[in-house]
């Protein structure tokens, strides 16, 4: 059934307990009736809210094909704890109806005695496919790739490549391109169809193949290999090996994953949270993942405390310093994560190292300054309306200006000196910049406070 004919899918409260209850009653006419129309992608949604064994009952009443595309699109952890209930007979049937990319991932994710089964049993042109993919190591462009694809030697005419096309097609189920090899399967170029469809017939291939084309290694790692496709508007990019053989090709919706799970990891460790973990995880997991920026916070917390304890007579002096210490420290924190996460997002692109750090730092500065001039300007009437203190209206919004001024220079250069040691730059975000912030903030807080006394 063509995607666009699938039935428009809502999971509601009231559907969720329907299915449930067919579940218990084993109604395999109501849940085969209620997802016949649906498309695949929204069953595997339905699925996550039920248990293994029943969501197995429920593909078994599926056609294989369908079940298939349920599996490939499944989280990768629950699809592993999902597949265990499976025989290696049931799973080799599945797999050999995927592309040979969605076959390695969920083979590597198997036992290596089932995998090895599994891989025993499937169809001579998939196995060596397969075979061949779990070579890679799943992180670079290798693993990422299919071997499924359309390629036509230069010396073909157009019509033997077109008698190729039609031989392919059933495999091939995503065409961009026919890309083009030499007698030693180098890889030369790509011919778009609309060419091969306007050449006539006996047309060669070399005389109308286009050898402007952007290719990936092998060993490329997934995320160069987004980032490449992302700046050229790729749809599909071949895979070379390190002898220029064409080997594979990767499309599109081959790299979305790798796009969201690097934006995951970067939200994650921005939220302070220092590995991949999900709500579901055990306990444990969700404990060591959020509890050493936690404990940074903490350190950082006393050491706010201590400090505030060297201006002890400060304070004793004038009261009313210490009401704006959470305004110093909330300033500074929210200037410090708006300006890291600003320099992590652009540090993405090349062209922010190539205009070069001091046009940027001037950039920064002048923003701070302008920023810095009007919220104190704001704190230092609102200061002085309703405190009626001139000296402490001063204080306050000559140290909220400094703050300004240091937070943001602390969170632009910090995220660049993080990448520069070729670690993540999301780690200078959240809780690292916040903590350095919240002292910084004090400390230039309290020795305005000691100099205007």
């Amino acid at each position: 059934m063509p995607v666009n004919e699938f039935a428009e899918f809502e999971l509601t409260k009231e559907f969720r307990d329907r299915f449930q209850q067919a579940l218990d009653e084993h109604d395999g006419d109501f849940v085969y009736t209620s997802l016949e129309e649906v498309n695949p992608v929204d069953i595997t949604s339905l699925l996550y809210e039920f248990s293994s064994e029943e969501s197995k009952y429920v593909l078994d009443l599926l056609s294989l094909q369908v079940q298939s595309q349920i599996i490939k699109d499944m989280d990768s952890d629950a699809r592993k704890n999902f597949l265990s209930i499976y025989s290696s007979e049931e799973l080799t049937a599945i797999v050999n109806l995927l592309d040979s990319d969605d076959a390695a991932d969920i083979l590597n994710e198997l036992p290596i005695k089932t995998s090895e089964e599994i891989i025993a049993n499937l169809d001579s042109d998939l196995k060596l496919q397969v075979i061949d993919l779990l070579r890679y190591d799943e992180n670079v462009a290798g693993g990422l790739m299919a071997k499924e694809l359309i390629k036509a030697h230069w010396n073909w005419t157009v019509v033997e490549c077109i008698e190729e096309i039609r031989k392919q097609a059933e495999s091939v189920t995503k065409l961009y391109a026919v890309w083009v090899v030499d007698e030693n399967e180098r890889l030369l170029g790509r011919v778009a169809l609309q060419e091969l469809i306007l050449s006539d017939s006996k047309t060669l291939i070399k005389d109308i193949y286009d050898d402007d084309i952007v290719s990936v290694e092998t060993y490329m790692e997934d995320r160069e290999v987004a980032e490449i496709m992302r700046k050229y508007d790729l749809e599909s990019v071949p895979v070379v090996n390190v002898q220029g053989q064409l080997v594979g090709r990767i499309t599109i919706d081959d790299v979305v994953d790798v796009i969201s799970e690097q934006a995951e990891e970067e939200r994650q460790l921005m939220s302070g949270i220092t590995e991949d973990v999900e709500e579901d995880d055990s306990l444990w997991k969700n404990v060591r993942a959020r509890l050493p920026w936690l404990l940074i916070g903490i350190f950082g917390g006393m050491l706010s405390a201590r400090f505030m304890g060297f201006f002890e007579h400060e304070l004793a002096k004038v009261t009313a310093i210490a009401f704006f210490v959470p305004l110093i420290q909330a300033t500074g924190g929210n200037v410090g994560i708006q300006s890291s996460g600003l320099v992590v997002q652009s540090l993405v692109s090349p062209g922010y190292v190539e205009e070069g750090i001091g046009k940027r730092l001037v950039k920064v500065f002048s923003v701070a300054l302008l920023n810095g001039l009007l919220l104190s300007l704001i704190v230092l009437g609102s200061t002085y309306l309703l405190f009626s203190n001139h000296q402490l209206s001063l204080i306050v919004s000559f140290a909220l200006f400094c703050v300004v001024l240091f937070s943001s220079f602390v969170g632009t250069i910090t995220p660049m000196i993080i990448n520069r040691l070729g670690f993540n730059p999301a780690l200078a975000s959240g809780p690292f910049i916040t903590t350095t912030s919240d002292l910084l903030g004090l400390t230039i807080y309290f020795l305005t406070v000691q100099v205007l006394i």
